[in-house]
């Protein structure tokens, strides 16, 4: 099915691409890494990433090519779209802002990927017949990822999320606020029909110091947890649909997601 891979060193080629989207009202980069030599007539896995701004202290591009030198993952097209001036707005969970109506203009993003940015690729990669689709990203970027995978399963396999703004919630804490309120539990919990979707979510033991309900877990890991336990509850199953890594001593921070980073690749496109 896949080209074999040769003996000299695979490089991974970087381009940039700017849309000039209608939706968003804003030019868009996106870096594309990808093998340099590559027959696009056969199976190719694709990776929309959240955040691409941060490619180069994430390590993207050589930890692409470590992985494809070892033959460790199939081979993979990385999109990372750079975010805006209006990050806190385009991320988060579409038609349902947090309780300072940041992420007003998720469902925004989410319309741009569908409509202009996955057709850009497909213009890109005419060809192509990408086997796995994924989407990740990084705290609120990961909540996005998260979002626009479990409510597109038709346009992705699957979702990583890093870190995640799992936290995000309807009520400020103090004025009514319950575990209820946390939006995208809500939204899984809400939902009738389970998406055919695999998750791989990341926590690091030093994300964060805050403990809401006072147990000696940082909320970060309590609220990932609690995803889990809503995941299972629509019945996917782990490790088959849901792999969880927690890097202890992590931080929330691009050094601890890079160091995450080949664990989530060889996940989702491992041969």
């Amino acid at each position: 099915m896949y080209w074999g891979w040769t003996a000299t060193e695979m490089i991974i080629s970087e381009n940039k691409i700017t849309i000039n989207s209608d939706v968003l009202g804003r030019e868009v980069i996106c870096d594309i890494l990808l093998p340099d030599e590559i027959d696009a007539t056969r199976p190719l896995n694709l990776l929309l990433l959240n955040d691409g701004q941060e490619a180069e202290s994430l390590e993207l591009k050589q930890t692409l090519q470590n992985l494809c030198n070892a033959n460790s993952i199939s081979p993979t097209v990385i999109v990372a779209i750079h975010a805006g001036d209006e990050r806190l707005q385009e991320y988060g969970v579409a038609g349902k802002p947090d309780f300072k109506k940041r992420g007003s203009k998720a469902g925004l993003y989410t319309e741009f990927i569908k409509e202009e940015l996955l057709p850009a690729i497909t213009e890109l990669f005419p060809t192509a017949n990408f086997e796995v689709t994924a989407f990740a990203g990084f705290s609120l970027g990961g909540l996005s990822a998260l979002d626009i995978a479990w409510n597109n399963p038709e346009l992705f396999n699957k979702v990583g999320v890093f870190s995640g703004s799992l936290w995000w919630r309807s009520k400020e804490l103090g004025k009514g606020y319950t575990d209820a309120d946390r939006i995208a539990h809500a939204m899984i919990k809400g939902t009738t029909i389970k998406p055919e979707l695999k998750f791989w979510l990341q926590t690091g033991t030093k994300d964060e110091t805050a403990d809401r309900n006072k147990n000696g877990i940082i909320d970060s890991i309590d609220d990932t947890i609690d995803l889990i336990k809503e995941l299972e509850a629509k019945s996917y199953k782990r490790p088959e649909d849901i792999r969880y890594v927690e890097i202890v001593g992590g931080s929330h921070s691009t050094e601890t997601w890079a160091k995450a980073m080949p664990k989530f690749l060889v996940w989702a496109f491992g041969k």
